[in-house]
């Protein structure tokens, strides 16, 4: 049996708002197994996109070889009356636009798309948490366990519990819309700044700050109830609930890019005490009611490694597993599986996941080097004999290096496929990536990357089993030890440590090791390669321009070495300026003002600045094929600097002239 698990929307407006079926992707299972799967966001470079996952869908299917008529079913990961809803809600609202029902729109896609007729009834819709928990458990390689999914909402739920095994997944409870413990955390990190996507941040602000100087407020917000029940209070109608509380003792709101103040880490520190309250409270009752002791956590709550770490210290469980994408991308491989099941094949295979490399390669040796070259006027590239003994020494002497390997990683972390990588030792790398490469906030962390061989030498792992390949849980590190590892240790002394097993990922372990035997440390630091203005790198020109566009001292791609020829400034002249499908220009005035140009990329929250006349005459030229000297002659030194910050901030993209 063959499914494809898909999510996202239909792509009915390129403004569709952000928060709205987001996170698409597509999953390939075949047979039970995992094949495939990669986010949309990899192929559109948006963040968290919603976008139908055409590429995601593409790549699935070349990845196993199969064309789209080899594909049994569809699963959906939605219900389709709440689809349908939203669907005809919209067409109420946008009375110009003619909607469909949501069946409907996805046959047209597969058609249009992919030139597949899928008959309509092998196209299944399902429940949002199912989908959830069976991607979960699927995964665990446990035999029974208690499965809980908690996330912004799934239906009319925010919460469900489960039971799995032998086969089925019997839920136990559900805890309503109202009762949404991720919409109460996305609804609070306005406060200091932050918006949809960013709860990790401000999880990574909380240990800088003291929970106790705003535990009143956050309390205000909540009761907790017997058997695992609790309330949110509600706040005035159609106001955001945690504004009351905050608003009263007149707390200095932060507006984003504003300086972040102890004011605003002591509300994070109290928001994730909260958080972790709430939640140890309903898991801790249905751990003890149950029997269980096993745990499959899941949806976008499970990303909160925090947490995670928590329920792992509290000895509830013998064993924890937490899929690598629990937000709502992995929800399309519990929709693959579920859709076989509605076509009578039970899943009953649940082998442990051990690698989240399921997403498109790099290519063969030959494009890879043939792509690389193609920059040859801008840098320069070598094979050495040993790439991974290269890159250790690299490391060892200072390096930081942008690393691409293999297959990507599926789920929202970089594992050591498409990385950056540092000295986990000095608290000065930690400093230098967040402000030169990643162009990002200070206390923000950096996860360490171990063997298993030494993992239990720098961390507290605790008594509980757990996958920690897949940088899920926050850890202590010993205190003997957070010296060592300046640059991977958090302020409160923990780590959110990965742990590489020579089985999931041979090459990556094998350099922790070398840079071991180099420095007597075999820990790396390791981080997503991109930078702040963009998903994960996906391919090899993804690599070399977020290289070029940030301070990374050295690119890795599979064998080989790339240096930047400095400056980069210089030689984007000779450069072919090209237009994502979603860069827009504008020019905007009112009368007796200046008439300004603008650049904007148009989708929900997009980016948009304005630009110099100079370089608006040459976006207005820009026809993907002609280089920027082509285009505008000799461009001014303050025109060229323009120019590469609207690189660096993707509004469009660089190539070698072909």
């Amino acid at each position: 049996m063959l499914t494809l698990g898909i999510s996202g929307h239909f792509d009915l407006l390129p403004t569709l708002y952000r928060s709205y079926m987001h996170d698409a992707a597509a999953c390939l299972v075949a047979d039970g197994e995992l094949v495939a799967a990669v986010e949309e966001e990899r192929f559109n470079r948006i963040k968290k996109t919603n976008r139908f996952p055409t590429d995601a869908v593409r790549a699935c299917l070349d990845l196993a070889g199969v064309r789209p008529q080899d594909v049994d079913a569809v699963g959906y990961y939605f219900n389709q009356d709440l689809l349908d809803l939203g669907l005809r809600n919209f067409q109420v609202s946008s009375p110009t636009y003619p909607v469909s029902s949501g069946r409907d729109l996805l046959l047209d896609r597969l058609r249009t798309r992919f030139d597949w007729d899928l008959p309509a009834d092998r196209v299944v819709f399902m429940p949002h948490h199912l989908a959830h928990a069976w991607s979960s458990f699927a995964r665990s390689g446990m035999a029974d366990a208690l499965v809980v999914v908690m996330d912004g909402r799934g239906e009319d739920v925010s919460t469900t519990i489960f039971a799995a095994g032998g086969g089925e997944m019997r839920e136990l409870r559900s805890y309503p819309v109202p009762h949404s413990l991720g919409l109460l955390y996305q609804d609070a990190i306005g406060h200091v700044g932050y918006g949809f996507g960013d709860e990790y941040k401000v999880m990574g602000l909380a240990p800088y700050g003291d929970p106790a100087t705003y535990r009143e407020q956050f309390r205000s917000l909540y009761a907790l109830l017997p058997d695992g029940d609790y309330e949110l209070i509600p706040g005035m109608p159609d106001i955001n609930p945690t504004v009351g509380p905050f608003y009263e003792i007149g707390f200095p709101t932060r507006i984003a890019g504003e300086p972040v103040t102890q004011e605003h880490k002591d509300f994070a520190a109290g928001l994730q005490e909260m958080l972790e309250t709430i939640a140890m409270h309903v898991i801790t009752h249905w751990a003890r009611r149950t029997g269980a002791t096993r745990l499959c956590f899941t949806g976008g709550v499970a990303h909160n490694s925090s947490l995670n770490g928590l329920i792992l210290r509290s000895g509830l469980f013998e064993e924890v597993f937490v899929h690598p994408s629990a937000n709502d991308a992995g929800s399309a491989e519990g929709a693959a599986i579920v859709a076989a099941q509605r076509l009578g094949t039970p899943h009953t295979r649940v082998e442990r996941l051990r690698s989240a490399s399921l997403g498109p390669d790099l290519g063969t040796p030959e494009e890879v080097e043939r792509q690389l070259t193609a920059w040859s006027g801008i840098v320069d590239v070598e094979r050495p004999a040993d790439i991974v003994d290269a890159t250790a020494r690299l490391l060892a002497d200072g390096a930081v290096v942008g690393w691409a390997h293999g297959r990507s990683e599926f789920g929202p972390r970089a594992l050591g496929n498409r990385s950056i990588l540092a000295d986990a030792r000095p608290v000065e790398n930690r400093d230098r990536i967040n402000a030169m490469v990643k162009k990002r906030e200070g206390f923000r962390p950096f996860a360490p990357a171990v063997t298993p061989a030494d993992a239990a030498t720098y961390f507290d792992l605790t008594g509980t089993a757990a996958e920690h390949g897949f940088m899920s849980f926050v850890v202590h590190v010993h205190e003997d030890r957070r010296a060592e590892l300046g640059a991977v240790t958090h302020v409160d002394g923990t780590a959110r440590v990965q742990v590489v097993s020579p089985d999931a990922n041979p090459r990556f372990h094998r350099l922790i090791t070398r840079f071991g035997e180099l420095t007597g440390t075999p820990v790396l630091l390791n981080t997503s390669f991109n930078n702040n203005a963009e998903p994960i790198v996906q391919t090899v020109h993804d690599a070399v321009t977020c290289f070029l566009t940030t301070e990374i001292d050295v690119l890795v791609v599979e064998d080989f070495l790339v240096r930047r020829r400095e400056p980069v400034l210089g030689a984007l002249d000779d450069l072919v300026p090209a237009f994502r499908p979603d860069t827009r220009l504008r020019k905007d005035w009112r009368p007796g003002d200046e008439v300004s140009g603008e650049i904007y990329l148009d989708f929900s929250f997009g980016p948009s600045t304005t630009v110099s006349p100079e370089v608006f005459e040459l976006l207005a030229a820009v026809d993907g094929k002609s280089t920027i000297a082509s285009l505008a002659g000799e461009l001014t030194d303050e025109a060229r600097a323009e120019v590469l910050s609207l690189w660096q901030r993707r509004f469009f993209s660089l190539a070698p002239e072909r």
